[in-house]
């Protein structure tokens, strides 16, 4: 049965605000409502910066290329980046899927996370203690033929005991329905987890059951962020334009909260499901604290390497 948007009424400018005039309550709602929230021009101040580093990142990844090793998602370089079997009649048989820049390697990507604006609308969203999910997430269309990503939810991939991340995706250039804009299904965060298939672009939903006519498209300019929940379905489609869409992605969580599953395919998130009742919040890496503060606790050894 093929899904549909959950109210045809939904239009992007209803669950968009701007930086400019913002009221973090009225966020809060729309995103809690709907499962995103678009804020024009959140990510403005950073999106030079981001520009050079992403593009620095990726003419150093396709240097590399040639020392990509196989992997089952794909071909990883020795940066970092992620590269997929390139569309036929492209200039390489790989293109670029994510680029191997993080808080690590990019100052402005950390500031990025950073942001006052994006943390305040997160606390009224998650509460007052934050933590970073990941080291941040660049994705990359290449020109005339840069990947469709099938509409997926982000819990397929990392799902949480809990909340689990918010999810911050800003356009670096502006963006629109030629060059891959971000659709998002409003409301989807509410039902659940959704059975996913294996995919050309990894886990994502059966098209037969959520075509591209179940999404909204969220066209906007260099700077414009789009918060999403863990659950809400999204997805983009192919780049046909002759510059690369690049975006960047932040994630947030509270500080106790945890993935219980990690996968990329059906036969490994079949595994993971198996192991998911004896995951533990220690099992993972902690994250960059951003707001608040992480109570020391017996049990996942917070603070035990900090002896003065």
């Amino acid at each position: 049965m093929k899904q549909s948007v959950m109210d045809p009424g939904i239009e992007a400018g209803l669950i968009s605000l701007s930086v400019e005039d913002l009221d973090v309550a009225e966020a809060a709602a729309i995103y809690r409502q709907y499962g995103c929230l678009v804020v024009r021009g959140l990510m403005r101040p950073y999106v030079e910066d981001m520009a050079a580093d992403i593009a620095a990142t990726v003419e150093q990844s396709i240097a590399l290329l040639d020392q990509a090793e196989k992997r089952p998602e794909g071909w990883v370089s020795p940066n970092g980046s992620l590269f997929i079997p390139a569309p036929e009649g492209y200039s390489r048989d790989k293109q670029i899927m994510t680029v191997g820049i993080s808080y690590l390697t990019s100052a402005a990507f950390l500031r990025s996370a950073l942001d006052p604006t994006a943390l305040d609308i997160l606390e009224a969203i998650l509460g007052p203690n934050i933590e970073l999910f990941g080291q941040g997430q660049s994705l990359v269309k290449e020109p005339v033929g840069g990947h469709p990503k099938h509409l997926h939810q982000d819990s397929a991939y990392f799902e949480h005991r809990f909340e689990g991340p918010v999810a911050i995706l800003s356009y670096v250039v502006d963006t629109d329905l030629s060059n891959g804009a971000l659709h998002v299904v409003p409301g989807t965060h509410k039902k659940g987890q959704l059975r996913h298939v294996d995919t050309f672009s990894h886990l994502g939903l059966d098209e037969d059951e959520w075509p591209w006519e179940a999404s909204l498209p969220v066209t906007g300019q260099a700077g414009d962020s789009i918060f999403f929940h863990v659950r809400t379905v999204h997805g983009s489609k192919q780049n046909h334009v002759d510059s690369p869409r690049p975006v960047f992605i932040n994630r947030y969580r509270r500080p106790d909260d945890y993935a219980i599953i990690r996968a990329t395919t059906t036969a490994n998130r079949a595994e993971a499901e198996k192991r998911a009742m004896r995951a533990r919040r220690d099992d993972e890496p902690k994250g960059l604290m951003v707001r608040g503060f992480r109570p020391f606790s017996m049990s996942d050894g917070a603070g035990a390497d900090g002896a003065a």
